[in-house]
Parts: C-alpha cells; sequence; structure tokens
C-alpha cells in the first residue's frame, strides 16, 4: 500500500515541473485509503479481546470545524496533518512494541505503513515560502484501548486528509 502511494507519486511527478498535487487528482485514490483504514479497523476489532495497553498512547484529537478548515492556507493544514500523523506513528509503534497478539500487531503494522506513506508524501512538498510556523501543537488524548488507534486513523484519513485531498485537488486539477 505505501509503495503503490509512492509509485503514484512519482508516476504524476513530471520531470522539469514536478506537481506532487498531480497525484490528488483522482478522488479514487483517497476512496481506497479510506477503505483499507475502514477495514484495518474492523479486522482489528475481530481479533481477541486485548487488555488494556500498560502505557497509554497520545493520540491526537483530529476532529475539526469544516468551516475553520476552509479558512486554513493548504500550507498549514499540511503542516497539522504531518503533525497528527507523526504522533499517530509514534503510538502504533508504541503499542506495536507492547502487544503479543499476532492479528493486532498485523493491524498495526499494516496502520504504521500506511501513515509512514502519508507522512512521507506530505514531506515531500510545501506551498508557501515564507516564515516557519511553530512546532506541533496538537490537541491530544491518552488512550489505553488499542482500538483508538484505529479510530483516530480512520478519522484521520476519512476526514482532514480527505478534505486536503479535496482542496488540492480543486487547485491542481482541470
Amino acid at each position: 500500500p505505501g509503495l503503490l502511494l509512492l509509485t503514484s507519486f512519482l508516476l504524476h511527478v513530471k520531470a522539469g515541473r514536478a506537481s506532487p498535487t498531480r497525484l490528488f487528482c483522482d478522488t479514487r485514490l483517497i476512496h481506497k485509503y479510506i477503505g483499507e483504514a475502514k477495514d484495518m479497523e474492523r479486522k482489528a476489532s475481530q481479533c481477541q479481546a486485548l487488555p488494556p495497553l500498560a502505557c497509554p498512547m497520545v493520540l491526537p484529537l483530529v476532529d475539526f470545524s469544516l468551516k475553520q478548515w476552509r479558512a486554513k492556507t493548504n500550507e498549514t493544514k499540511r503542516r497539522e496533518i504531518l503533525c497528527e500523523l507523526a504522533l499517530l506513528v509514534g503510538a502504533a509503534t508504541g503499542a506495536r512494541a507492547e502487544v503479543t497478539q499476532e492479528c493486532a500487531g498485523r493491524q498495526l503494522g499494516l496502520l504504521q505503513r500506511h501513515a509512514d506513506s502519508f507522512l512521507l508524501l506530505l514531506q515531500t512538498f510545501s506551498w508557501q515560502a515564507g516564515p516557519q510556523e511553530p512546532g506541533c501543537s496538537l490537541r491530544s488524548m491518552e488512550h489505553v484501548q488499542l482500538a483508538g488507534i484505529f479510530l483516530t486513523y480512520r478519522q484521520l484519513v476519512q476526514g482532514k486528509l480527505r478534505f486536503f485531498f479535496h482542496d488540492l485537488a480543486k487547485d491542481a486539477c482541470e
């Protein structure tokens, strides 16, 4: 899945006129990733009952106001999603180290690879040259249930990432 995203990215970047945003013109791609996020969440919920994690994981709160979201620049949106993805990857890594069940570990590994792919993609470009914004200042919450990672990832892909891809498509696609 991560290789597919990277390959799609590379196929849409033209020499001399690199435009990674062309990747977002095909809306089927984001819908594919939403479906995969839902599938991971469903498969993880079917694993044997897992005890609460010994170390609570910090997950970003990914809910948002559409009105406030639309008022942000693409660069601000990109940075916000990058911060949330980084926190999610860290939580998945920590949980994966603690979980001994193969079923849950496999789904965590898949989530980690998908989130890493989005991180790599979003790190490859930015739209505004200008003053750097301060580092991540996220709203977050501690969770001890593994299901929280999958729920947060699905909500992020289904929400902010989908709207972000849509915004990019509006600006870059004909």
